[in-house]
């Protein structure tokens, strides 16, 4: 987080502590009680994640959020506000509603709180989306539908929305026709689940931008001109083009490299035994993650029923005994839940962790699953090339 960020989440702060007064306050009480951020996540938490990537991800959104509160107490005190709004509690808030509800502006790197326009949901941008300007012609009945020019003009956008200085307003569009009723969706960018979970708090069931990063040797990275952020597995288990490409020609023995290394820029294939070498190595790695997992992908899919159950009928002892669920009795002693009532509701508190945790196990089944999926498509790919004899 720069300054001019925590400089906005002490104003935002600020804004709340003069309560009715505040010229904002019909949009403060409208905004969430909560976040789901990593930066909120307990330790129990962070550590169910499973994946040393994730956990390290998410201890650094802890650590920073506490830092960044340390260097602000300070201010905070001079200025003189209420000693709750100065609370490590009351900044997690504040901090993740700047994070998760700011839209960019060009002039500040804080952006803007922008009311109204924080209020729609995330889609994940698609490659493409002319054909659903093209459909519009289905809805040319609809009272106040754009003309053919305006869609045009309006599809070949690169965001949904932005600042712009003709009218000084910030202004959003619609990559589609929306039907009467229908909820408007607003992308904001190209996000994996867990950078999803890291700045907005929640995650995506179907992400076609999620990703699943494996161990590489070191002559992998050492010998492509590619980024390693290229280097990734994609959800339905087939290899990023630059993943692919890194391995095709680390599988070549090193005297030929130079002689093939235009067909590797080209992604062509560079011979069957060496990608039958390449299927074999990486659904190999796919299947040595799977195997160093505290828990299987049957096992998180038991833990997230048992979790619903209990979210549905908020009876912490019942779904222990329907579950019979480890990790579940772990998380209900560490949240001391263990003696809870089985007539009672859970707590606000209680909720709130479960659902949080609700959300690391969807993460990790996630990313489990793409590394099962790699090995499908290893599978597949092998039986399909010429057989050698």
């Amino acid at each position: 987080m720069n300054v001019l960020v925590q400089i906005l989440t002490v104003c935002l702060l600020v804004e709340v502590g003069k309560g009715r007064k505040s010229w904002w306050y019909p949009y403060l009480v409208q905004l969430p009680r909560h976040y789901d951020t990593l930066s909120n996540f307990t330790r129990f938490e962070i550590q169910a994640l499973q994946i040393e990537d994730a956990k390290w991800v998410s201890d650094k959104a802890v650590s920073n959020a506490r830092s960044e509160w340390k260097e602000a107490v300070l201010v905070m005190q001079e200025i003189d506000l209420k000693s709750q709004l100065r609370s490590f509690r009351s900044w997690l808030w504040a901090s993740a509603t700047i994070s998760s509800r700011t839209l960019h502006v060009p002039w500040d790197s804080a952006g803007c709180l922008c009311p109204v326009g924080d209020l729609f949901n995330y889609a994940a941008p698609e490659e493409e989306y002319s054909s659903d300007v093209a459909s519009s012609s289905e809805h040319n009945d609809t009272e106040g539908a754009l003309d053919a020019k305006q869609l045009d003009s309006y599809s070949v956008r690169l965001t949904d929305g932005g600042y712009e200085d003709e009218t000084a307003s910030y202004c959003f569009y619609a990559k589609r026709c929306y039907r009467k009723g229908e909820q408007v969706l607003l992308s904001y960018g190209t996000y994996t689940n867990l950078e999803l979970l890291e700045h907005y708090g929640f995650l995506l069931d179907m992400n076609p931008n999620d990703k699943a990063f494996i161990e590489l040797d070191a002559d992998v990275c050492k010998i492509s001109s590619w980024p390693k952020d290229s280097l990734y597995i994609q959800p339905d288990g087939s290899p990023s083009f630059a993943l692919l490409c890194a391995l095709r020609l680390w599988a070549t023995p090193a005297n030929h490299r130079k002689a093939v290394k235009h067909m590797f820029y080209t992604g062509s294939l560079l011979s069957v035994e060496n990608e039958l070498f390449i299927m074999k190595w990486l659904a190999k790695k796919c299947q040595q993650l799977l195997g160093r997992m505290l828990s299987t992908i049957d096992e998180d899919n038991l833990l997230l029923r048992c979790i619903n159950m209990m979210l549905d009928q908020p009876s912490c002892v019942e779904g222990v005994e329907a579950c019979s669920c480890r990790e579940l009795e772990s998380f209900l002693q560490v949240n001391c839940l263990v003696n809870q009532a089985t007539e009672s509701q859970l707590s606000v508190k209680a909720k709130r962790s479960l659902e949080r945790f609700e959300l690391v196990i969807k993460w990790r089944l996630s990313h489990k699953t793409m590394l099962l999926n790699c090995v499908s498509y290893c599978q597949r790919i092998s039986d399909s090339l010429p057989s050698q004899h």
